[in-house]
């Protein structure tokens, strides 16, 4: 065995006649070869490419730190990386950029390029795109993998009040954190849609009652039931307040403002029927009152809290902004045309329905998204003529935005539920790891791990430090670096 000083590689010459630039080397990735000069790699000096030509008069130490083999008879260098992403990323020697290959994981390019030394920003914006794309994805699944591993684990050092709070969190934000959570959501649901039936069943004239001055109102047993449910909603809101870790991101949010509409005209209608007479005609207090009575829809809303399809549709709306500004900006661009067009033709017959342009607009818009009433029509053939023309292209409009909405509403929601599978997997992954950790580690520890977790904090723990092959940097400050003997999910 020869040492570092000993003379290793007598076919290389270290006297510096032979200039960096003339040098030939040959790279063996994964068992693909590849021959390099190094006027191409001196471009780019900072890479490991570069470094390996200036490598060997160093000795064992050098070339052994940038490689995992070589054959100094060959002149050839080892490394045990990703072939593919290895073509891609010596593109940056010949055109100075890269482009990474469909089918490659984008986090696994990223890692092969910073062992390559090569600066990410030679990689194209396309291919950026993937990448920061596949970063929130793992950043969400790791955030929901620490939430759920919060949920697990206990703090003996948090006071009682604060271990409530996060009970009661659970319990109220998390149906699936237990049986009795499901149940209470279950009947904020029915509270939901009792109260939304009874706002629409006291508006029937046949089930409401007169009272003393002549004025319609509705049933005793129905405002009973609409105060039941008020209460439930009040009592469910007051506790979500308390128990939330962020009160001000909890008041400003917007499924929790929809609460507060949904309960505030109880109260103000309630406050003006008592108080209001007093102060002002009971004829305007009636008003306010019906006109916060309007205001109950709102609590229609509160179904996307307990509705995961509400949500996910939702998400795809504010995803497809881009693609509803053009549909609107096709119709209005319709609409006033058509309109004008129609006034215009129909001046001439003389029991035109088209007065002025204005009122020719809600002709043009029940016309071309196909709707019809028939309150306003043509008279005159030049007139029939544009209507026809007006359906078509609003059919045209209206049809070519529809595919891109309906498939960001299925990307979105298989994404969601890839990423639900996800966080699941590496949930198992890790509690699989700890459980093998701890056996290996000691036997006398308790053999349940789950039934650890629920007495103290040991479970949360040691799921934060056990490692799968789907590795989230952002679950421990480690560094892992994947070989392409490693699976990529």
């Amino acid at each position: 065995i020869k040492m570092a000083g000993d003379s290793m590689f007598p076919d290389v010459e270290t006297d510096g006649s032979e200039k960096s630039e003339e040098m030939e080397i040959v790279v063996n990735v994964g068992g693909v070869r590849q021959v390099f000069y190094g006027d191409n790699l001196n471009q780019y000096p900072e890479t490991r490419l570069a470094e390996l030509i200036n490598c060997l008069s160093g000795g064992y130490d050098s070339i052994f730190s940038l490689c995992d083999d070589y054959d100094p008879g060959k002149r050839e260098f080892y490394f045990d990386r990703d072939p593919d992403a290895f073509k891609c990323i010596i593109d940056v020697y010949y055109f100075g950029e890269i482009h990474m290959k469909k089918g490659i994981c984008p986090i696994c390019f990223k890692n092969e390029m910073e062992f390559w030394k090569v600066d990410l920003k030679f990689l194209d914006d396309c291919c950026k795109t993937h990448l920061s794309e596949k970063k929130e994805e793992l950043e969400e699944i790791a955030r929901r993998v620490q939430l759920i591993l919060d949920d697990l684990g206990v703090d003996a050092s948090e006071s009682r009040w604060k271990k409530c709070q996060k009970c009661i969190w659970k319990f109220l934000e998390k149906p699936e954190s237990s049986y009795p959570a499901r149940v209470v959501a279950v009947l904020s649901f029915l509270f939901i849609l009792i109260s939304s039936v009874v706002m629409c069943v006291g508006t029937i004239p046949d089930l409401q009652v007169v009272d003393a001055e002549g004025n319609r109102m509705e049933h005793p047993t129905l405002d009973s039931i609409e105060t039941a449910c008020i209460g439930w909603f009040t009592m469910e809101y007051v506790l979500r307040l308390i128990s939330s870790p962020n009160k001000l991101h909890f008041a400003l949010s917007f499924m929790n403002t929809v609460d507060v509409l949904a309960i505030l005209p109880f109260y103000v209608s309630l406050t003006l029927t008592h108080l209001g007479a007093k102060l002002m005609e009971l004829s305007n207090v009636q008003q306010a009152v019906q006109a916060l009575r309007i205001m109950r829809i709102a609590r229609i809303f509160k179904l996307a809290r307990h509705s995961s399809g509400l949500q996910t549709l939702t998400y795809a709306l504010k995803r497809s902004f881009k693609e509803l500004g053009l549909l609107l900006m096709y119709l209005a661009v319709g609409i006033f045309v058509f309109s004008a067009l129609g006034y215009t033709m129909e001046q001439s017959h003389p029991e035109t329905l088209f007065k002025s342009i204005p009122q020719s607009f809600w002709w043009a818009i029940i016309t071309m998204t196909t709707v019809g009433y028939g309150d306003i029509y043509p008279k005159t053939t030049l007139g029939k003529l544009n209507a026809a023309i007006s359906f078509l292209c609003g059919v045209i409009a209206i049809a070519l935005p529809i595919h891109p909405i309906i498939n960001n509403f299925v990307r979105y929601y298989n994404k969601q539920r890839v990423l639900e599978t996800a966080a699941k997997h590496e949930l198992e992954l890790m509690e699989l790891n700890s459980a093998e950790g701890k056996a290996a580690g000691s036997k006398s520890e308790p053999e349940d791990l789950s039934r650890e977790g629920k007495e103290g904090p040991f479970y949360s723990s040691r799921l934060k430090v056990s490692h799968s092959d789907t590795f989230i940097h952002l679950l421990s400050e480690e560094k892992h670096y994947r070989t392409r003997l490693q699976s990529c999910k």
